[in-house]
């Protein structure tokens, strides 16, 4: 009868933690309750804590972002017959600027070349690089700077002329191949070239575009760089069709946006608004979407789009950040087909830069918004 007794006090307090616990809600949050779909919400004055940031301070304070791009690169950073920059790389600028500012022109656009762009970076000229700078472990843990993701998965190949009758970058023995010099692309061929003992002879240029010039006045039997940038250099030269492209990648280049180092609430920001625009493409939240005044019906959707829970206050940001940033700009799909792909000169194939769930899949993961 003791025991008996004694367990039934127990089973009671036990019970009463329990509702205790239901009543006041889960503590695990920091003092947010969980929404039945897992959103964290606010605490009950509806406040939330967002990440500190100097950098987005600074970008608020002068009511313009600097964001530093190629100094003119087809498809990806250049200047129109107007004056105005266009391109993959300047599209997410604007799309930042959106989301930070509210507004996609409020944007100044600093033309970097290959040797001073990190340099820029650190010193605090442009408060973001949205440049085809490739994501390696000597820039990520020895230049001071951070990458805040991969915007673009690329890989280095061979421009050579059609009369040359070349089927693989095997067959460039003894060959002159232009490079741009302090690149990884000039570290690469070096690799490349050594592995397969195959002879060459490097035609070293300050930058991309002499590269290019060098190669199109037959200074070298071959060009050697990013795919996309080969993409862009043949659309510039007298008679693009003469020049084909080789089937070999003899490396990964993932590009993607670079903040500073030690400001790790900017580099968040920048994060999720590159984020947000490959979300949104998987969810299939276009431009004329995000402008329209229909609400999606599904939760994602209404993360994402400002709708529900307070996801832009966590970077300190409108609740309409992302819906900002795809007014101005569209998602993912929109910006690549426009500047690089099916609808652009450079007709370049999504290849793995496809979503993670197309067919043929590609490397395009958007993390969740919850």
């Amino acid at each position: 009868m003791v025991r008996t007794a004694m367990f039934l006090r127990c089973l009671s307090l036990a019970s009463l933690a329990a509702l205790t616990l239901a009543a006041c809600g889960d503590t695990s949050s920091g003092g947010r309750e969980a929404s039945q779909d897992g959103v964290v919400a606010p605490t009950k004055d509806g406040s939330v804590t967002p990440v500190a940031s100097p950098t987005l301070q600074t970008v608020k304070r002068r009511g313009r972002l600097n964001c530093g791009v190629h100094e003119g690169l087809v498809g990806f950073a250049y200047t129109d017959n107007r004056g105005q920059w266009r391109g993959f790389d300047v599209d997410f600028c604007r799309a930042l600027a959106a989301a930070v500012l509210g507004d996609p022109d409020a944007v100044r656009f600093v033309p970097l070349g290959n040797r001073d762009r990190l340099a820029a970076v650190r010193d605090g000229r442009v408060d973001v690089l949205w440049r085809n700078t490739s994501w390696t472990m000597t820039r990520d843990a020895g230049e001071g700077v951070a990458f805040a993701g991969v915007n673009y998965y690329d890989g280095q190949g061979f421009l050579v002329r059609r009369s040359l009758n070349l089927t693989s970058a095997t067959e460039l023995n003894g060959a002159r191949i232009c490079v741009q010099g302090a690149s990884t692309s000039q570290l690469n061929l070096a690799d490349w070239f050594q592995v397969r003992g195959i002879v060459y002879t490097p035609v070293v240029l300050s930058g991309e575009e002499d590269a290019r010039q060098a190669y199109a006045r037959d200074d070298c039997d071959a060009f050697t760089a990013d795919v996309s940038a080969l993409a862009a250099a043949r659309t510039t030269l007298p008679n693009p069709e003469q020049h084909a492209i080789l089937p070999d990648i003899i490396s990964k280049e993932p590009l993607g946006p670079i903040t500073r180092r030690g400001d790790e609430g900017w580099t968040t920001i920048v994060r999720w608004t590159l984020n947000g625009l490959i979300l949104a493409e998987e969810l299939g939240v276009t431009q004329s979407v995000a402008r329209g005044r229909a609400e999606p019906r599904d939760p994602r959707a209404r993360r994402l789009l400002g709708l529900d829970g307070e996801f832009g206050p966590l970077l300190g940001l409108e609740k309409t950040w992302a819906r900002d940033a795809l007014s101005a700009v569209g998602n993912y799909g929109e910006i690549f087909e426009r500047n690089v792909g099916a609808e652009s000169p450079l007709d370049l194939a999504r290849g793995l830069n496809a979503q993670w769930n197309a067919e043929p899949g590609g490397l395009m993961y958007a993390l969740p918004i919850r």
